[in-house]
């Protein structure tokens, strides 16, 4: 069975290597605002769970979605205009954010999910279009063109005026993130989201409600955007029109594919190197960031077609083939063989 075969393909990477990984990540999210400028780093984390978000949806189930700007930007409203009128904890203003994501990425999903492909896409982004209008005209409580404005930085009387310290205090909610949606993926239902990727008619001839389940990895997408989005606009203290706006679906589109999708890591480094490469170049006074960061992207999905991280470990898995010949080629050449074989003919009696 296909789900029976990605399962085992799941089980390929030594726990060692998990454990190596976790460790590195942990200590490079720790240890980011020591290295580099506070808001930057808050930059990168949020921007890195919005592109895992997204990995969940174009990387493990194939639907390209160009609307999820929709999800990080009605978060970050919602979580700004929660934050202003309640004066709650932004912890519960990011929850309610990210909640009230997912609550519009329901019907988006289940008119959206009956298409596939580009067309797919093109619905996502006549949504998301939908929600950068309603944010712009309603003025009174999005502030329009003007944007959502002095988001404050409340959390059970704690000072976090300093980025430094807010950094640390929003960590835990963009952790928490990265680990649902590992979760996510290490499930059978991460398995299904594959085997409806690689093969959607097979898939439901198994049994498998294709669309139930692209409806429920489209919510839960949206939540995970929706809690990046919240983070944001309270580490910036505002929320604009820029949020909604598709430029901000396509860039997280270009995170994944640079870093590589279906990978985890790999969105989460393509938004390191998309937000580190932006900051310089704007701190340089380029004008130009648009065209030199669309240039890098082109040179590498030329040079790397799995994307930097998918690429790497590509090779890295190759060269372990050649090295030593494991018990998943036994395993592929036993797959290859048919289920069924033909009885050899029994011998006739003699006389």
């Amino acid at each position: 069975m296909i789900v029976t075969r990605l399962a085992a393909a799941t089980r390929g990477r030594s726990p060692v290597v998990r454990i190596g990984l976790l460790v590195v990540g942990l200590v490079v999210a720790f240890g980011l605002p020591w290295t580099i400028y506070p808001p930057v780093a808050l930059d990168i984390t949020a921007w890195a769970l919005f592109a895992v978000a997204l990995d969940l949806l174009l990387g493990y189930t194939g639907l390209l979605s160009f609307g999820h700007a929709a999800f990080w930007g009605a978060s970050a409203y919602a979580t700004g205009i929660i934050a202003i009128r309640t004066g709650l904890p932004f912890y519960v203003a990011v929850l309610g954010g990210a909640v009230v994501a997912a609550v519009i990425a329901l019907p988006v999903a289940m008119l959206s999910v009956r298409r596939t492909g580009i067309y797919f896409a093109m619905v996502t982004l006549a949504f998301a279009q939908l929600i950068y209008f309603v944010a712009n005209q309603w003025r009174s409580l999005t502030g329009g063109e003007n944007g959502l404005q002095g988001i404050p930085r409340e959390a059970f009387g704690w000072d976090l005026t300093d980025s430094f310290y807010f950094y640390y205090a929003a960590l835990p909610l963009l952790l928490l993130g990265f680990l649902g949606a590992w979760r996510v993926v290490h499930s059978p239902f991460g398995r299904v989201m594959v085997a409806i990727r690689e093969n959607p008619a097979r898939a439901r001839a198994l049994g498998y409600p294709v669309d139930r389940f692209k409806v429920q990895v489209f919510v839960i997408s949206a939540f995970l955007a929706g809690v990046a989005g919240g983070v944001y606009a309270v580490g910036h203290g505002f929320a604009s029109l820029q949020e909604v706006y598709w430029t901000t679906s396509g860039k997280v589109v270009v995170m994944n594919i640079l870093g590589g999708m279906g990978t985890l890591w790999g969105p989460v480094l393509g938004a390191g190197i998309i937000v580190v490469l932006e900051d310089y170049l704007a701190t340089a006074g380029i004008d130009a960031v648009g065209t030199i960061t669309g240039a890098i992207f082109v040179i590498t999905v030329l040079v790397f077609r799995r994307g930097i991280w998918g690429t790497a470990r590509h090779l890295l898995a190759r060269a372990r083939r050649r090295g030593r010949p494991s018990a998943d080629d036994a395993d592929d050449a036993a797959d290859a063989e048919p289920l069924t074989q033909e009885p050899s003919p029994t011998p006739a009696p003699q006389a």
